[in-house]
Order: structure tokens, then C-alpha cells, then sequence
């Protein structure tokens, strides 16, 4: 009896060993491919940035930072690594000072920022000018344009949006929420002290022979004063404005205080309280003069709570506040 295959398949319709080796390398190339394009888009995120803009991003491995409290946030989660460059005001912590310096964050150039080739750059908002902002957002890097807040609670919203950004949500919560527990046991200490025993501070930005320049409401030295428990009697004046010997006398100051850059001379008290219209304040009677470091002080980033406890207990020598932490 004959017996018949199941199948009879001409030997040349089944494919050779290279064939198969060839077609498995191209099928196991095409799964890369589309893993990796899976993994990209994956990896793509999308956040509203200060100015309302929808912002994705595709890759926060190389950043620009433009801010000093920008770039504090993003050392404080772990991501200094990243910076390929900054601007003139990130001094803080010491190791940004080792990356490029793309010049002041008011006096921006376009071809400068984009020198280093980022694939991010995250600026606060007052960036500028107007005509290098407006090139870098026309350029094909994301742009994230982030709030310049002055208090714990908007710090704490900057920290969010910068973990978003760059994928570090869980870190930035932790952050945030250690933020706004330094600041909240500070401001229930500052609450203690009543309303007639609240020193008048002012904040002197610049002393210039006679003029003197003074920090007045919504600045960011008006909220440092208010967070350390003292009164600005220039805070219903917006901005920073000259004080005239007449509105100085008005204000009567108990304390002055100033900021400090790295490298320039510290404030000499005999010089300050040698001006005229400072003479005859109370200030100059106690001579009362707290100094602070600029960035410190002024910069409202992670380490704004210190700053402010730091102010306090220069101006409430007496008061019991704790420590930082």
C-alpha cells in the first residue's frame, strides 16, 4: 500500500537559514524600534507653565536654569547633575558656581543659552529682555517659564511644577511639604508676638551717597519682612522707591536691614547710620543693622523659611523661636 505525506511542500518554498536568521534580526530590530518609540512617548510629559502655555517635554537630561531659587530647587531634588548652564544669579550651593555662565538672567542672550546645547530650559518669570525670551521660546528646546512667588505656599507650588518637569514628583512632594513645615512652625512663633510689640524694619536696597533706595509693597523684601514678624512702614508704597529724608523721618525705622552680595563689602553701620535721613531714627539709636547674604534673603527658594527665622531672631533677639529644623 502506497503512503501519501500530509504535506508535500517543494523543498524551494521553504525558506534557507540565512533567510530566517536575516528575518529574525529584522523582526527583533522593528520590536526595538517600536519599544523605544513606546519608551519616548512614554517618557513625553506635558505641564501648564507660569504664563499658561502647555509645555511637553521630551527630555530634562540637559537643563538651562535661569534663577536662583531654579536652580537651588533643582539641586535640593537630586537633579544638579543635570545643569549643563546657569545664570549669573544661581550661587547656590557652591558646585553650580563649576557650570557654564550664561550671563545675568535680565540681560539674556538667545545664541548664548542655546550655545550648550540643551533640550530644556527652565526660566523664571522677569527673564529677559523681551527679544532674547522671545527667540528662545521660538526655538525648537522647550521652555518653561516658572512663577517668582513670595511665600512658602507659591515656593512650594515652584517645587511641584519643577518635579513635574523633570520627573521627580515624588521628591518634589517631600520637598514642598518640608518647605511648608518650616514655615508654618515659624509663622506660629511670629504669630506670639503682639501687634504693638512688632518692630519697624525697612529694607534698604541701596544707600548711595544720600539717596537711599527702599524696598516698599509686594517685592520681595516686603514679604521677607513681613515673614520675620516685623512692619514695613513703606509698604503701602509699590516697588522700590527713593526715600526722601521727610518720608524717612515719617517712617521712624527700628531696624534696618540689607543685603550683602558675595565678593562686595559688607554694609558699614557707621556709614548707614551716618546718612542724615537715617541719623535720627531709632534704627540708627540702637544701631540696629541686620546684613544677610542677597540669595539668602531675597532669593524665596527651598531655603526662604531659614532666611525668614534667620531675620527674625536678628530682629527678636529675646524671642524664642527654635531651631530651623
Amino acid at each position: 500500500m502506497r503512503t501519501f505525506p500530509l504535506f508535500h511542500t517543494p523543498l524551494h518554498l521553504f525558506p534557507a537559514p540565512r533567510q530566517l536568521r536575516l528575518g529574525a534580526a529584522f523582526a527583533a530590530a522593528l520590536l526595538i524600534t517600536l519599544f523605544a518609540i513606546q519608551q519616548s512617548i512614554a517618557a513625553e510629559r506635558s505641564v501648564v507653565d507660569a504664563r499658561g502655555r502647555t509645555v511637553t517635554i521630551a527630555s530634562a537630561d540637559r537643563i538651562v536654569s535661569i534663577g536662583g531659587a531654579v536652580t537651588e530647587i533643582l539641586y535640593a531634588l537630586g537633579a544638579g547633575d543635570r545643569i549643563v548652564a546657569r545664570d549669573q544669579t544661581s550661587l547656590y550651593p557652591p558646585e553650580a558656581l563649576k557650570k557654564p555662565d550664561v550671563g545675568y538672567m535680565r540681560a539674556l542672550s538667545a545664541e548664548s543659552v542655546l550655545s550648550v546645547k540643551p533640550d530644556l530650559i527652565l526660566a523664571v518669570e522677569g527673564s529677559g529682555p523681551k527679544e532674547a525670551l522671545d527667540l528662545l521660546l521660538a526655538a525648537s528646546v522647550p521652555v518653561v517659564m516658572l512663577p517668582e512667588p513670595y511665600s512658602a505656599e507659591g515656593i512650594a507650588g515652584k517645587i511641584a511644577l519643577i518635579g513635574a518637569v523633570i520627573g521627580e514628583e515624588e521628591k518634589s512632594k517631600a520637598l514642598a511639604a518640608d518647605v511648608t513645615a518650616r514655615a508654618d512652625a515659624l509663622a506660629a512663633a511670629i504669630d506670639a508676638i503682639p501687634a504693638d510689640k512688632r518692630k519697624r524694619a525697612i529694607f534698604l536696597m541701596s544707600s548711595s551717597g544720600d539717596r537711599l533706595l527702599a524696598a516698599g509693597g509686594h517685592t520681595a523684601a516686603d514679604a521677607m519682612l513681613a515673614a520675620a514678624g516685623a512692619v514695613n512702614p513703606f509698604g503701602t508704597v509699590e516697588g522700590y522707591k527713593p526715600a526722601s529724608p521727610e518720608a524717612m523721618a515719617a517712617a521712624m525705622p527700628e531696624s534696618v536691614v540689607m543685603m550683602t552680595r558675595p565678593g562686595a563689602d559688607r554694609p558699614d553701620p557707621a556709614a548707614i547710620f551716618g546718612i542724615p535721613a537715617l541719623a535720627a531714627t531709632p534704627a540708627a539709636g540702637a544701631k540696629s543693622l541686620v546684613v544677610m547674604d542677597g540669595l539668602y534673603l531675597l532669593g524665596f527658594g527651598p531655603r526662604m523659611p531659614d532666611a525668614a527665622r534667620d531675620l527674625a531672631t536678628a530682629l527678636y533677639p529675646d524671642l524664642s523661636i527654635g531651631s530651623a529644623r
